[in-house]
């Protein structure tokens, strides 16, 4: 069954903003296409480096290929700012690809949330950073 809200609700806190910055994290890291979806609005609108996507099946299929692509993906976010119905963060992840070429990659997104607490736009700028395995920061298990 698909939630119709996602607490917490703008306007949002320090605190509220800091929880949803994790849950969007901890949602990430699953690398789970669906469930991620479904923590933004059914219209939803991304600009996600150079690609635009409307929709949460084309975030559905935007995510099946990046994390086809980006192997072993492991995600820190942290919240950069908040008002009312809109956060910031910046974040890192690292990830390899099929060749075994590690990767960090940093950004920045912009959010707004519709008012039930669904994500209605996304708005990401990434640059990726070869590093070596040994150079990685974010060891967890799966």
């Amino acid at each position: 069954m698909e939630a119709t809200s996602r607490p917490p609700l703008p306007p949002f806190t320090l605190e509220s903003a800091r929880q949803k910055v994790q849950a969007a994290e901890d949602g990430w890291n699953t690398r789970d296409p669906v469930r991620v979806s479904l923590a933004y609005t059914p219209d939803t609108e991304w600009r996600n480096r150079a690609d635009f996507l409307t929709g949460r099946e084309k975030v559905v299929e935007f995510l099946t290929r990046k994390w086809a692509r980006e192997l072993d993906y492991r995600l820190k976010k942290e919240l950069w700012a908040f008002a009312d119905n809109r956060i910031a963060v910046r974040f890192e992840y690292e990830w390899h690809d099929d060749s075994g070429a590690w990767f960090r990659s940093h950004g920045n997104e912009n959010w707004e949330f519709a008012e039930n607490g669904l994500m209605h736009r996304r708005f990401a700028s990434i640059n990726d950073q070869p590093i070596t395995a040994e150079d990685r920061k974010f060891l967890w298990a799966r």
